[in-house]
């Protein structure tokens, strides 16, 4: 019933998006079975990242209309994610403090239904997550995110801006400027020594490489506090 409703609320053809989930068999935990599987494994809690830890910024893009989709897609700035996950960023955020730098969070955790939504607008598996699998975002697995100077408040230079598709945004694409490639090579080394990976085709998501086990999940955020 609850893809039933998808189809229903973002306008997806029915036949085909049950075909699509009786096809691969795709799992997406409401807030009920979400509770059931954190009673079972305390780990699996979504962990609220900025009560956490107090030091991270929030600049929730899909908060605001200020995204690729021009629409607001969360009823809340708010960023959460799986507890091994937000420890494992923890361990990042002080390695960066180090350096007199700060985490700038633009998405952590996102709904099943916000991806569903991502792809009608994009329908392009190199930049969203397609709906037959479900993304680690939606797993709480994964997050986008940048550095900011603690001195000035601002953002470190990056190769391209957030949701960026141009190639300049890859991970290993080339940089002429110095500064910028110092920058890059910083966020990425020190994510990596945390338990985190770059994705190839935007240097500021990354995923918690130890995600085995997490379902995907469709639990607004109202819902997780």
């Amino acid at each position: 019933m609850k893809q039933i409703k998808f189809a229903m609320i973002l306008g997806i053809p029915l036949v085909a998006l049950v075909s699509q989930t009786i096809e691969n068999k795709l799992n997406v935990f409401d807030r009920k079975a979400y509770e059931l599987s954190v009673k079972k494994a305390p780990n699996k809690e979504l962990i609220n990242v900025e009560k956490n830890i107090p030091s991270v910024i929030l600049d929730i893009k899909y908060a605001t209309p200020k995204n690729f989709t021009k629409q607001v897609i969360y009823p809340e700035a708010k960023a959460f994610a799986r507890k091994p996950f937000a420890e494992a960023l923890t361990r990042a955020q002080n390695e960066f403090l180090k350096l007199g730098y700060s985490v700038k969070i633009f998405d952590a955790y996102r709904p099943y239904s916000a991806t569903v939504k991502f792809f009608e607008i994009i329908g392009d598996t190199r930049y969203v997550a397609s709906p037959k699998t479900g993304s680690r975002h939606n797993k709480g697995c994964a997050i986008d995110l940048t550095l900011v100077d603690t001195k000035t408040k601002k953002e470190l230079p990056m190769p391209t801006e957030y949701d960026s598709f141009r190639k300049e945004a890859w991970a290993e694409a080339p940089v002429s400027d110095p500064e910028i490639l110092k920058n890059r090579t910083t966020l990425i080394q020190v994510m990596s020594n945390s338990g985190f990976k770059v994705n190839n085709s935007e240097w500021w998501h990354f995923d918690y490489q130890g995600c085995a086990g997490f379902e995907v999940l469709d639990v607004p955020f109202e819902e997780l506090e």
